[in-house]
């Protein structure tokens, strides 16, 4: 009997989530209940009930819940007890994987972890070589992540933790950035602290957030690649929002969309303007992250636009996407066209505001906002200037692709386990878009591909939408964005300037700077993109 107990799907199959290598004892978490609801692709599917509690011997924390597919797991209870010190003693995980009932039994030395895995009236044991204080994390077990908010309060940028994926092994997990934020709202707020990790999985890294409060308790983690996100249900309310920065001049305003609105910050210049009009420029996010803030790696990338745009005399404008942060509407059926929509209302009401110059508003796309940026122009003509931002020239299909092989390359399968891999993508987009051919796709993956909004990712062609935008083009891009690559920018590039009676496009490629808009480590955006953008639009 095989000693994997696939609580699988999406999770960390081998996840390590790691604290920081110093003697140093973290903050005591707070006892207490939480419920938190988990979301896949935007759509719950399930919930868990977690209590941390403090015995004689330590810490105890127990969960129950239930998820519907496509994980289709049920706690009936989980309990993981530690030492003071956060030593790993036992845990016990009653639970059922679809149909199948499953019960592990772990308990630990210092440097040990031994199980027993009992299905189908079967028992196996399994001893494993485990860190002093590692992480216990079940896979598909949300409440286990409590030790890991507790463990994580006091890390910092470089911190490597181990975790222990029972009863499978153990990884490590390492923090790439550190910001603190609050979630703000009408009746107030969560004050917090958010962690970018990346999991050293054996395959591949894994990107993974997790936020935890001020009181050493679990908020939020997400796996963005996976579409997976665990919250508290506290903290679950569209009318909070994480505020990881807010510029001196920022306010909040409500822009009317169809038939919902979108929430975003309007950061205009401080003190008195030279005239009484100023350019604006709209800031349009992807849908990885989606808040008005973008951040990433712990930069709030937009945030700073905004404050070194607005310094430079520009209103700028950033929003919540659609559905996510303090937005309205709905994100099940939103194409990458319905994004656009969403864009000209943003435009609208820019253009009515007294202090705007209505010859002069621009809009920013970052990412696959960037897509949506160039169809709202070829739909508004208040739009007076496009600007992509790490935007792609390659039709979605193709460039899907291109970043698959990239990273199959880079993780040097054997050639006919790296065709098999290629050859299902393919068939994945082609079932995708003309939705028909599924026979053989894993149903999970189809779950999660056979979405509007991937469709429409898969069939836009930059080709074909370029032909029809009148604007002046501005195509920023880092040199080291790791998800899109710079030759992008020079594809763009093509296909504006074979554009008939319509100003050249600019090109500017920053040296060094990621998909952040900074070099690695760094803190703060490079200098290069506000300069570029501000001179760009004095040429308007």
């Amino acid at each position: 009997m095989s000693l994997r107990f696939n609580c699988t799907a999406l999770l960390l199959a081998a996840a390590a989530f790691a604290v920081r290598p110093a003697a140093q004892t973290p903050e005591l978490p707070a006892t207490g209940d939480a419920a938190f609801a988990i979301y896949l692709q935007g759509t719950q599917i399930g919930r868990e009930q977690v209590t941390v509690a403090r015995g004689p011997s330590g810490w105890i924390i127990t969960s129950s819940g239930r998820t519907e597919a496509p994980l289709d797991f049920t706690i009936a209870r989980f309990e993981a007890k530690y030492a003071p010190d956060w030593q790993p003693l036992e845990l016990t995980l009653d639970a059922r994987l679809r149909n199948a009932v499953a019960l592990v039994k772990t308990s630990f030395g210092l440097t040990t972890a031994i199980n027993e895995v009992t299905q189908n009236s079967k028992t196996v044991s399994k001893q494993d070589q485990v860190s002093a204080k590692t992480i216990v994390l079940p896979n598909n077990v949300f409440g286990a992540y409590e030790a890991l908010a507790a463990r994580l309060r006091d890390a910092s940028a470089g911190t490597e933790l181990p975790v222990y994926i029972v009863p499978q092994g153990e990884v490590k997990i390492r923090v790439r950035a550190v910001s603190d934020q609050a979630l703000s709202g009408p009746g107030g707020g969560i004050k917090t602290r958010r962690y970018d990790v990346i999991v050293a999985n054996p395959d591949r890294p894994l990107d993974a957030v997790v936020v935890v409060d001020d009181r050493s308790r679990l908020v939020r983690f997400e796996l963005p690649a996976a579409g997976l996100l665990v919250v508290r249900e506290d903290a679950a309310s569209v009318a909070l929002r994480p505020e990881t920065a807010r510029n001196p001049t920022d306010a909040d305003v409500t822009v009317a969309a169809n038939g919902f609105n979108l929430a975003g910050t309007l950061t205009t210049p401080p003190g008195v303007a030279g005239r009484l009009r100023q350019p604006a420029v709209l800031l349009v996010g992807g849908i990885n992250p989606s808040d008005r803030d973008q951040v990433i790696s712990g930069l709030p990338v937009f945030a700073e636009l905004a404050r070194g745009l607005a310094d430079s005399g520009h209103v700028v404008l950033r929003y919540d996407r659609r559905g996510a942060g303090q937005s309205g509407g709905r994100t099940e059926t939103a194409t990458v066209a319905d994004y656009a929509d969403d864009i000209v209302s943003a435009v609208r009401w820019l253009s009515k505001r007294k202090d705007v110059d209505k010859k002069r508003i621009v809009v920013a796309g970052y990412g696959d906002g960037a897509a949506a940026a160039l169809i709202a122009a070829t739909r508004n003509k208040e739009i007076d200037g496009v600007i992509t931002i790490g935007g792609a020239g390659t039709r979605g299909a193709d460039l899907i692709l291109e970043r698959q092989q990239r990273v199959l390359d880079a993780l040097k399968l054997p050639p006919e386990e790296r065709q098999n891999r290629i050859e299902l993508q393919k068939k994945i987009h082609a079932a995708v878009i003309s939705g028909t051919g599924w026979d053989g796709v894993p149903p999970a993956m189809r779950r999660q591909a056979d979405t509007p909004w991937f469709r429409s990712v898969l069939t836009f062609d930059p080709a074909q939408t370029m032909t029809r935008v009148k604007q002046p083009i501005l195509i920023l891009h880092g040199e080291a964005d790791p998800n899109i690559p710079a030759s992008e920018a020079d594809r763009l590039s093509l296909l504006a300037s074979a554009r008939k009676k319509v100003v050249a496009p600019e090109v500017v490629k920053v040296p060094g700077a990621t998909n952040t808009l900074a070099a690695a480590g760094e803190k703060a955006i490079n200098p290069t993109f506000l300069t570029a953008i501000a001179d760009w639009i004095k040429k308007l």
